[in-house]
């Protein structure tokens, strides 16, 4: 091994040089004025995929005039936001037309595809470039890349290198594609789960009737149906000193803004906010038909924009959160929604009132309450082992491809 004098790079074989960008490839770039039928390709976690035009899913253009043609073998970069872009390297596998701010490099003869591509994952797992991005846009000129130094392996060993990481990635993909499924049969075991019991209850012995409502059929004879209005009404309850800041997430349910772990937009004044006390139910008035609706477990202050709401009757608020996190009832709230609001759906308290709620005596709330909870806790952990495989994975194939990619491992 010897010093490659790079940093990311760390030491490299002896017989490994180490070249400029420019010496190994080209940005070559082909506009089309006119579309005329080609496959679409975008760039993503999962590679350089080609699109779906008849269910197109994210933005789409008016129109594909203008897109640059791009040629299998070839390689695809974003070279612009790179530190917030998820992915910013793929290896081009169909030829098609693709948007025209993605940079396309042909390489030359010293040079794999394949295991640049492989290289540039690496790199790209770390955002290890991004600091040679000084502007505004975090972005990197054909000139500026084409001046980063690169190893350099021998062509056979390159080849060597891509075909045995395309075989060891494609294995732990496999892998993780498995796991996810097991993980999507049991967030789908949860949902009919909490479906069956917050609208059936747990004895199937029990005497049932018609609950009226289609899809629901029957209940249990001494559960009653109610308009929403005669459980919850909102309110409007003014901060009253040192609040917590409060959050909803689907993910985290309703937490302090500070401990969410997805990104939260932050204030800098509480005008107008209100107060949640325990046994509220809090929801989201753009995402109610998404589920984002908990019945709260502390006490602080949320947005204007959330609604709060305290019981009329007797009942127990988390089993109203279990209702409403069921399909049917998100499909419920959806359709209750008032219209469009930047693009989410607007449930308003005249809206919320008016859909039809199930009201089981308050002691089969808690019954059943209680073993959602068990029931529900022992699957989320589950689904935390199995998503805790699937990142050792995505660690293992990020440090398989570091190793191999920098002559660390040597292939066999």
């Amino acid at each position: 091994m010897k010093d490659s004098g790079v940093a990311w790079l760390g030491e490299i074989p002896e017989d490994w040089a180490v070249v400029f960008n420019k010496h190994l490839m080209k940005k070559v770039k082909c506009i089309r004025e006119k579309y005329t039928g080609e496959d679409v390709l975008s760039l993503t976690m999962k590679g350089v995929l080609i699109r779906d035009l008849d269910n197109p899913s994210g933005k789409m253009p008016a129109t594909f005039d203008g897109y640059q043609f791009v040629e299998a073998g070839n390689l695809l970069m974003c070279l612009f936001d790179i530190d917030v872009t998820p992915r910013c390297i793929g290896l081009i596998k169909n030829d098609g037309v693709c948007s025209p701010a993605y940079s396309q490099f042909k390489l030359n003869d010293l040079a794999d595809a394949e295991y640049y591509y492989y290289y540039y994952l690496n790199l790209d797992n770390t955002k290890e470039l991004l600091h040679l991005a000084k502007n505004l846009r975090h972005s990197l000129t054909e000139e500026q890349f084409g001046s980063i130094p690169t190893a350099l392996p021998p062509l056979d060993v390159q080849k060597k290198i891509s075909h045995k990481l395309e075989r060891k990635v494609s294995e732990a993909d496999a892998l993780i594609t498995n796991v996810q499924a097991q993980i999507e049969k049991l967030k789908a075991y949860k949902q009919s789960l909490i479906t069956e019991v917050v609208t059936k209850g747990l004895d199937p012995n029990v005497p049932m009737k018609d609950s009226g409502v289609e899809w629901i059929g029957e209940i249990p004879e001494d559960w009653e149906v109610v308009k929403t209005g005669r459980l919850f009404k909102e309110n409007n309850r003014s901060p009253i000193g040192n609040d917590i800041p409060l959050s909803l997430s689907q993910a985290d349910g309703l937490v302090a803004t500070d401990d969410m772990k997805e990104s939260a937009l932050k204030t800098s004044s509480y005008d107008n906010w209100k107060r949640v006390e325990i046994g509220d139910l809090v929801l989201n008035r753009f995402k109610a038909h998404l589920g984002v609706l908990f019945a709260a477990n502390l006490t602080g202050i949320v947005s204007f924009h959330y609604g709060v709401y305290e019981a009329k009757r007797s009942l127990v608020p988390k089993f109203y959160e279990y209702l409403y996190h069921s399909n049917q009832y998100k499909a419920i709230l959806g359709n209750a929604s008032n219209g469009m609001v930047v693009g989410l759906q607007n449930l308003s308290n005249l809206g919320f009132y008016s859909t039809y709620s199930l009201y089981p005596p308050y002691a089969e709330q808690e019954k059943l309450v209680s073993h959602l909870d068990k029931k529900c806790s022992e699957i989320d952990e589950l689904i935390t082992v199995k998503q805790a495989k699937i990142e050792k994975l995505e660690q293992y194939k990020r440090s398989l491809i570091y190793e191999y990619v920098t002559g660390k491992k040597e292939v066999s």
